[in-house]
């Protein structure tokens, strides 16, 4: 465990029944012009009605920009952005999942045309802070909307990228269980287990601390206990409720400590073939797990006396340690989530550029308690294929 450590996270975050009516509030000193980032499907089912009637009730003049594709690269998240340039907003609100909050914040960044998303591959921290941000996460899920981090495809890498910069991390959220009470199961359930990944990897994490332990305990929590029903039952607002609360507290954990092999080797996935990110972790899930128990059995049987509720307290590490993967294993099967790449049509003979691009995430696999050698990836891949 880490001997220093920090946190920082947005300044102002509003939960609750009633969290969305608070964007009143937020707008009603000096915001002139907001844009708006979501998405056509989000449009479509009227969840960015609500905010729209807010914003117009306050009479301030606003532009909704919704062409942001499901895990753009950085080409598309650039043209994006240059739309953005144009509006001269001093209020950015993204309303949506990871790719439209993530899109958000790198526009927040890069207001001014002095750097693009393509220069922060290279150079995360240049820019600074242009437009303060408010974001309102329509899944439960990313984290988003509480990490300084901006995930992009990288088309010529055929890998997924993660820009991290402090300046990122949203001034305002809004954490409102209204916006995710329709949300279908598939995406629920993927941007759920993501979320959970969050959770699991933080507090396994060789950088986690008694900062992100505290994030990531209650995440996991949370999670764990009510994914199911929040998924599975489009009336267990209180669930949904609580998941949207754990995936904030898992984006925290992120900001405090960071994922590990799951999430590393998930990018390749994604970045090559466009397997969305929520499943991607979910199928490596358990195998990292697994590969990794020798050396986190102890933190795993702190979490079973966490999270499982009238738990067998006289059972050893090892007992602990082993029915907590059963249970990770076990949501994503109830779930229907995908467990392996044959369902994709990913081929055996693309091991070697699975291993290879999987281990130039080098920001995650240092965090891997347990060493990941590209013996060890190939290993794992091939378990999933």
């Amino acid at each position: 465990m880490l001997t220093d450590y920090s946190l920082k996270m947005p300044k102002n975050i509003r939960a609750g029944e009633h969290a969305i009516e608070q964007l009143e509030e937020i707008i009603s000193s000096g915001v002139h012009k907001i844009v708006i980032f979501t998405d056509k499907g989000l449009l479509s089912l009227g969840l960015v009605d609500l905010p729209i009637q807010i914003i117009e009730k306050a009479g301030i003049e606003y532009t909704i920009l919704s062409d942001i594709p499901a895990e753009p690269n950085y080409h598309e998240a650039q043209a994006v952005i240059d739309a953005f340039k144009q509006e001269a907003a001093d209020l950015v609100i993204a309303v949506g999942g990871g790719s439209v909050m993530d899109v958000a914040k790198l526009a927040s960044i890069l207001a001014t045309d002095d750097y693009t998303v393509k220069d922060l591959l290279d150079n995360p921290l240049l820019a600074k802070k242009q437009v303060p941000s408010l974001m309102i996460p329509s899944t439960a899920g990313t984290g988003a909307e509480a990490t300084p981090n901006a995930i992009v495809g990288v088309p010529e890498k055929d890998l997924k990228i993660g820009i991290v910069n402090p300046e990122m991390i949203a001034d305002f959220v809004l954490l409102d269980g209204r916006m995710i009470k329709n949300l279908p199961k598939p995406i629920a359930a993927a941007t759920g287990v993501d979320a959970l990944c969050h959770a699991i990897e933080c507090f396994t994490s060789a950088k986690a601390n008694p900062i992100s332990d505290t994030f990531a305990l209650e995440a996991l929590d949370l999670i764990m206990n009510n994914i199911i029903e929040a998924c599975t039952n489009p009336e267990a607002l209180e669930a949904k409720r609580k998941m949207l609360l754990g995936s904030f507290y898992a984006g925290v954990a992120i900001t405090a400590s960071g994922t590990t092999a799951v999430h590393a080797l998930s990018y390749p996935l994604g970045g090559k073939y466009h397997i969305a990110h929520g499943v991607s972790n979910a199928i490596l899930l358990t195998p990292v797990m697994k590969f990794n128990e020798p050396a986190i059995k102890d933190l795993l049987a702190v979490a079973y006396d966490r999270v499982i509720k009238n738990g067998h307290q006289d059972w050893s590490v090892a007992e602990k340690s082993a029915y907590m993967i059963s249970q990770l294993d076990e949501i994503v099967k109830v779930l229907e989530i995908p467990t392996s790449l044959k369902t994709f049509n990913v081929p055996e003979e693309d091991l070697d550029g699975l291993v290879a691009a999987g281990m130039e995430v080098t920001r995650l696999l240092v965090n891997n308690k347990r060493e990941v050698t590209p013996e060890d990836a190939r290993a794992i891949y091939l378990q999933i294929l």
